[in-house]
């Protein structure tokens, strides 16, 4: 199959996904690029249209292929300047019900930068995480492609469960141990003993962890740093972390 006006009926169609409102009655999303798209398929997800740039037809073999025009992969891509290859895919949807057996879970409450997330994905999975719980009303769209791109082919190596309120958490993590990251907390980070199992918190740049969290919390941890420096960036501060208390 090929396509070359900008105005056929499925680019359109496709266009729409970059609006969340369209990947939520769709549930379908975005795959922009070639290592997004691998690693798509290598994790099972069901992929719909494959859009391919037609002079790189010999690259991409895909049996369902659209060949395209760079003007086209322009058009439905929200990258600066055109991929070779955009997929659109099902959304892999998890519950609270895939977290039952993880024993190394990270909160982020009301995550708005999607950079942010991505890259948080990302880490979550290189050390090691079982989880990610998304709480709040406000928390980012996973599948946003700028998610999905800054997640770098990692977004679906571990359940994300968006959770809504502190009731949910406590009929479903009150065994764990709960650890809130806070200015002024009851460990520095390199003190602070973990348990086997953990769900670590953390709050949003801006307005960091809720009050019903922080009382939710059982210990509280802080990263020491130069008294020159007021805070990290959340994802920077995630690393450290993690890194610490997972690995």
């Amino acid at each position: 199959m090929e396509i070359t006006s900008v105005n056929n009926e499925l680019v359109k169609e496709t266009v729409k996904l970059q609006q969340k409102k369209y990947r939520d009655k769709e549930n379908k999303f975005l795959l922009e690029g070639e290592k997004c798209v691998i690693e798509a398929i290598n994790a099972g997800l069901e992929l719909h249209n494959i859009f391919v740039l037609k002079e790189k037809a010999n690259k991409y073999k895909f049996n369902n292929a659209i060949l395209t025009t760079e003007a086209i992969l322009k058009k439905i891509s929200t990258t600066d300047s055109a991929p070779e290859i955009v997929a659109v895919a099902e959304k892999k949807e998890f519950s609270i019900k895939n977290l039952k057996s993880a024993k190394k879970i990270i909160l982020l409450e009301n995550i708005k930068d999607m950079g942010n997330l991505g890259t948080i994905l990302r880490t979550a999975c290189a050390f090691k995480a079982d989880g990610v719980i998304l709480y709040g009303n406000e928390c980012a769209d996973i599948y946003n492609p700028k998610c999905v791109r800054s997640a770098v082919g990692n977004l679906w190596k571990l359940p994300v469960v968006y959770v809504r309120s502190v009731d949910e958490l406590k009929n479903n993590f009150s065994n764990y141990q709960r650890v809130a990251t806070l200015p002024r907390a009851k460990y520095l980070l390199k003190n602070f003993e973990p348990k086997e199992k953990l769900l670590v918190m953390f709050g949003a740049e801006a307005d960091g962890l809720s009050k019903e969290l922080t009382e939710f919390a059982t210990d509280s941890v802080k990263i020491e740093m130069a008294d020159n420096v007021e805070s990290l960036n959340l994802s920077v501060s995630c690393a450290v972390v993690l890194y610490e208390i997972f690995l």
